[in-house]
């Protein structure tokens, strides 16, 4: 079945559709990674996103939900430059495009995903339409142009406090639209997760009696989150040992009176070389984002520890005047490299140290 993507600039693709039936509208972008298509999949980062993988054959073994970083796809489309009908895995449970049909998620193969990264990487990232239809009549590409994500965060995040092991510390997990593995790492780590709403007041996290926080990944716009930036002000004078990853890096900032920025075309994918500013080391990172924290905004409690070894943004921050510190990238690296891994231990660390122990 023929099907098209039609970008917000008139420019269409044809290819041939996968997974559900219809149309859907979304904010295009490309991913590099070469593995983890499951995990890309169910990111709820690409919240109202068109997800393009330049990796040439994805679905070649097949669709593992046990690899699942969240409960179901948050995404709007997926476009894939060939599709492998059939998948070979011993951990296979369907394949690719059963798993796309059973989520509702709009899909299209067989187009020139590498034009397509290209025209994204030299205009910027752009709107766009999966459809059937090979030309669009006015208003609907008014509508492809006008939309914006937004709420990604009220979509993604869980909607009630769940508490997971029995640890010697005891951590709150910040849900914005978490990746699960974060939860695994600390669990690994002897702790107690509270898991709570994305609207939790800074209140009800000091009733938990947190030994540490830790703010989440999540979508969209981090300037639109405005009450939960006052919520971890709040919580900023408490002096708790804190932890922020992607969003949450952007939302601590935030609420120290940094300003963030939409990137050209974003950082998405499992290869993204990060620069230590202190050891001069460099670490290929996971990462997925459209938004980076303006380095010159930052407070002077604020030491800008890691940055893009490819475009100098900010990519980490460390406080000085309370015990917190954050990252742009992905530590719990589903499925990415595993180089980062060490931030979860020097956060456990930190919360020892703040405790006395």
């Amino acid at each position: 079945m023929k099907r098209y993507l039609i970008l917000s600039d008139g420019t269409v693709f044809e290819g041939e559709g996968i997974g559900a039936e219809g149309e859907t509208i979304g904010e295009v972008v490309f991913t590099t990674a070469m593995v983890g298509y499951m995990e890309t999949l169910t990111d709820p980062s690409y919240y109202g996103q068109i997800v393009t993988q330049t990796f040439p054959l994805i679905g070649n073994y097949g669709a593992i939900e046990a690899d699942a970083e969240s409960e179901k796809p948050a995404l709007r489309g997926y476009i894939v430059r060939e599709e492998c009908p059939v998948g070979s895995n011993f951990r296979k449970e369907s394949e690719l495009d059963e798993f796309l049909c059973r989520h509702g998620i709009v899909g299209l193969c067989g187009i020139d995903t590498r034009a397509l990264t290209k025209k994204i990487r030299s205009k910027g990232v752009m709107n766009g339409i999966i459809t059937s239809r090979k030309t669009l009549p006015p208003e609907k590409l008014k509508e492809v142009k006008a939309y914006r994500v937004v709420e990604a965060v009220r979509n993604t995040t869980c909607k009630e406090e769940r508490r997971m092991g029995e640890g010697s510390k005891r951590v709150v997990l910040w849900d914005f639209g978490a990746k699960q593995n974060i939860e695994r790492e600390l669990l690994k780590r002897d702790c107690t997760v509270i898991r709570v709403p994305s609207y939790t007041t800074a209140e009800r996290i000091i009733a938990l009696k947190p030994d540490g926080i830790m703010l989440t990944n999540g979508g969209g716009d981090p300037a639109e989150n405005v009450s939960i930036i006052e919520q971890i002000a709040a919580l900023n004078t408490h002096k708790i040992p804190t932890f922020g990853i992607c969003l949450g890096h952007q939302l601590l900032a935030l609420s120290q009176g940094a300003s963030t920025t939409k990137l050209k075309f974003g950082h998405r994918g499992a290869n993204q070389p990060v620069r230590d500013t202190v050891t001069g080391r460099t670490y290929i990172t996971s990462q997925n984002h459209g938004y980076a924290v303006v380095a010159a905004t930052l407070p002077e409690s604020a030491q800008l520890r890691y940055t893009n070894a490819n475009d100098k943004t900010a990519e980490g921050v460390d406080y000085t005047d309370m015990p917190a510190f954050s990252v742009q990238f992905h530590p719990e690296a589903c499925g990415g490299p595993l180089d980062t891994n060490f931030l979860f231990d020097r956060f456990f660390e930190l919360m020892e140290r703040n405790s006395g122990k």
